[in-house]
């Protein structure tokens, strides 16, 4: 092997690696949401992040941490948000079918779909909250969320 591409190999895995400590010294990691089975590729999905009690149900995602927004493709979306701190997050999902920026009801329910990380269903006896949302977030992590529709 040439050695100047050695010297380049060796270099990119140690600025590789000098970042990887960094980021987990500095407790930040990457939490990819994956969303699968979706009912269309119709719309965005919208992924927002929550870091405080209280902050969820959130239907007009004014509460949030971060948030961000992420073409279907194949009835899936793949959302990562980077450089998190460390702590306690809870995850709440829209298929925005129509692309508003808000969660669209019927007379009581959403008519487009919505999700929670840790729920499997969402009912009127089964009100997400942050506690039941929420979860440890100190590494790298993926979680995958199934949208619940109505």
């Amino acid at each position: 092997m040439n050695p100047a591409k050695i010297i380049r190999a060796c270099c990119s895995l140690i600025v590789a690696s000098t970042f990887a400590i960094y980021a987990n010294a500095n407790g930040t990691a990457s939490l990819q949401v994956q969303v699968d089975e979706l009912r269309n590729t119709i719309g965005l999905v919208q992924v927002a992040i929550y870091n405080r009690d209280g902050t969820i149900p959130d239907e007009k995602y004014q509460n949030h941490f971060r948030v961000q927004t992420g073409k279907i493709i194949n009835n899936s979306v793949t959302i990562t948000f980077d450089n998190l701190p460390h702590g306690i997050y809870a995850i709440n999902i829209m298929h925005d079918e129509n692309t508003n920026g808000q969660v669209d009801k019927g007379y009581i329910l959403p008519k487009e779909g919505i999700s929670f990380s840790n729920y499997s269903q969402i009912n009127l006896t089964n009100r997400p909250n942050f506690k039941d949302a929420s979860f440890d977030f100190s590494g790298d992590m993926i979680k995958n969320v199934t949208v619940v529709y109505f």
